[in-house]
């Protein structure tokens, strides 16, 4: 198989790999994101092969400077590219939709990674609405070919409009694996570009705003031209079932449904009405297919009302498809009587086996424990609100902790727990990551400064960008890529803030942790503690993990189980016979933190 920057050939990749090699194929020279899941591998190989690429590319802060970084880029005429999970939109959305006002002089992407089932994320949103909210094109991939092919198409929408293209994928279709035929690389685009000053195009202040709104809704319109030709809308096989889909519903509908007529959509805003209308026309009846939102199927309402098209159609509205969570063969079967259906073969299971739940949980050594369990302690009887955020620690919600009671968003912990504070007379902590401090975190701490917020703040600092795949950030500075930079320092940032209490300690030292959260907690007014130590994750992958491991002396344990109940580690194993407790050597990475706890001192610590 061929390397992802060879000149030709086939690659076994992931939709996320795909869509790396379609950027080097299409010539793009600038890429920035702030990481996420599903869109994290896109990431971590541009990290890897943006400079033999010819490429620049960056971890923002936040995914707001990600896009505003890659707008400057695209403004001075250079192809860039953005991309993050589709909440991270959100963060975004400030500056794209005045950027669709301004639009760009060289072409520019930014891909939204969606999340049906939320298999990573706190939401399942649907981000196609995006595209209708800043009057932006819209492109979707079924595919880890289409992903890489599209991003060529997308570049030429975009340069053809001077306007972004949203680029709109799935869980699915970023992680599916398959055979992806490669083109030729693109080498002769600038690597540097110029940006000429043009105030009514690129500063909306409310006068050229006015004007630059009537010209987006005129490029809307040139938009809908190109998808009634563009070979992205195309249909597939023969009957009077028409079957409208897009993204990865289409290879569900592919691959189980019979005798039906398919129009595949790829270019999904402006839609192609025309073109559906036609597909329409002498159909017996219409179904729509689509994970998450009616949002195709709703203009497909319209689009038969409007034209007095009289063939039923059937999707989301009609009952027969769900709104909810992802598709599956067993979703599609729910379209048997409508339609021709094979059904899925039955997968295999062991005769009489239940698989138990595995649901995700703090590795074995992983430091956040030892902060927990010095909270936990430290708290006692008082009334706390525990804010968390999201990232490794939102398994903080789980037992024995549960110190997770309230979740929304990025940084959202950090600014809830200053509302609990004013609007309650429970104690408000809220622990957030290094990664989302720079994020988001600095602004909420700044507020509560201001205001006069009693919280004690704790930043998880692991020293990566751990949950999305270990990439950096500006606490741990940047060695890669051609880009050298020194760490930010978190408690030289927290206390140029003005914060009155700071003190950084070492979560394996749990009594030491107990102590300083003790002290902040009873401090008056708002309060930091720095769990300061690195993931051991990413310590086994730079081999800087040293060799010790934990052992118990049975003959000293008293069975308090305090090491279970405080850190349950999973390779703390409590004994079927006797109930003592022992220490699996294969998951032990003698961290120590449940000797620490241990009150007797059976448990030690040997190199």
């Amino acid at each position: 198989m061929a390397g992802i920057l060879d000149e030709g050939g086939r690659g076994l990749l992931l939709g996320n790999e795909a869509i790396v090699r379609g950027l080097a194929e299409s010539g793009v020279r600038f890429a920035s994101t702030y990481p996420g899941t599903p869109s994290s591998e896109i990431g971590n190989m541009l990290e890897e092969i943006a400079g033999d690429a010819g490429m620049y590319f960056e971890f923002s802060s936040n995914e707001k400077v990600a896009l505003e970084v890659a707008a400057a880029a695209a403004s001075s005429g250079l192809r860039s590219f953005t991309f993050m999970k589709h909440v991270g939109l959100n963060v975004a959305a400030d500056p794209l939709l005045t950027l669709a006002y301004s639009g760009i002089t060289g072409g520019m992407l930014v891909l939204t990674a969606d999340d049906p089932s939320a298999h990573s994320s706190q939401n399942e949103q649907d981000n196609r609405y995006y595209s209708h909210l800043s009057l932006l094109p819209m492109v979707e991939p079924s595919t880890p070919q289409e992903a890489k092919d599209m991003v060529s198409e997308a570049y030429s929408i975009s340069e053809a409009l001077a306007l972004p293209v949203i680029f709109r994928t799935t869980t699915r279709v970023n992680h599916a694996r398959s055979a992806v035929s490669f083109g030729p690389l693109r080498r002769d685009t600038p690597a540097k570009g110029r940006f000429s000053k043009d105030d009514a195009k690129f500063v909306n202040v409310p006068a050229f705003a006015r004007l630059n709104r009537v010209k987006l809704l005129e490029l809307n319109a040139r938009a809908m031209e190109m998808s009634e030709s563009s070979p992205l809308n195309f249909v597939d096989g023969e009957g009077d079932v028409g079957i409208i889909t897009s993204g990865v519903s289409y290879t569900y509908v592919k691959e189980f449904v019979r005798g039906a007529s398919i129009l595949k959509l790829g270019f999904t805003n402006p839609l192609p009405e025309k073109k559906i209308a036609s597909f329409i026309e002498g159909k017996r009846l219409v179904i729509v297919a689509e994970e998450l939102d009616p949002f195709l199927e709703d203009q497909v309402l319209r689009i038969c009302a409007q034209r007095s098209l009289r063939a039923p159609v059937y999707g989301k509205r009609s009952g027969h498809l769900p709104r909810e969570w992802e598709y599956s063969p067993d979703v599609v079967a729910r379209l048997e009587g409508l339609v021709e259906v094979a059904r899925a073969p039955e997968p295999l299971k062991p005769a009489g086996v239940k698989l138990p739940g595995r649901p995700p949980t703090l590795c074995a050594g992983c430091p956040h424990r030892g902060m927990y369990a010095a909270a936990k302690k430290a708290v006692g009887k008082r009334d706390v609100v525990y804010c968390s955020d999201i990232g490794c620690y939102t398994l903080g919600l789980q037992a024995p902790f549960h110190a997770a009671d309230f979740i929304i968003c990025m940084g959202g912990g950090a600014g809830a727990a200053g509302g609990f504070d004013k609007a309650t007379d429970q104690k408000a902590i809220c622990f957030i990551g290094d990664s989302t401090f720079f994020h988001s975190g600095m602004a909420p701490l700044a507020s509560a400064l201001f205001n006069g917020h009693r919280i004690t703040m704790v930043i998880l600092d692991n020293r990566t960008t751990a949950m999305t795949g270990h990439q950096p950030n500006p606490g741990t500075g940047r060695r890669h890529g051609g880009i050298e930079t020194a760490p930010i320092g978190i408690e030289g940032v927290v206390r140029g803030m003005g914060v009155g209490f700071v003190e950084t300690i070492d979560p394996y030292d749990v009594p030491a942790a107990e102590a300083a959260m003790r002290r902040a907690l009873e401090f008056d007014g708002a309060s930091v503690v720095i769990s300061k130590c690195p993931c051991p994750l990413e310590l086994k992958k730079n081999r800087m993990l040293k060799p010790a491991r934990c052992e118990v002396d049975g003959s000293k344990c008293v069975k308090c189980y305090a090491c279970l109940n405080r850190i349950a580690c999973p390779s703390l194993i409590k004994e079927r016979e006797g109930g003592g407790v022992r220490v699996d050597p294969a998951q032990c990475i003698g961290c120590g933190m449940c000797a620490s706890v241990c009150p007797v001192k059976a448990i030690e610590v040997k190199a």
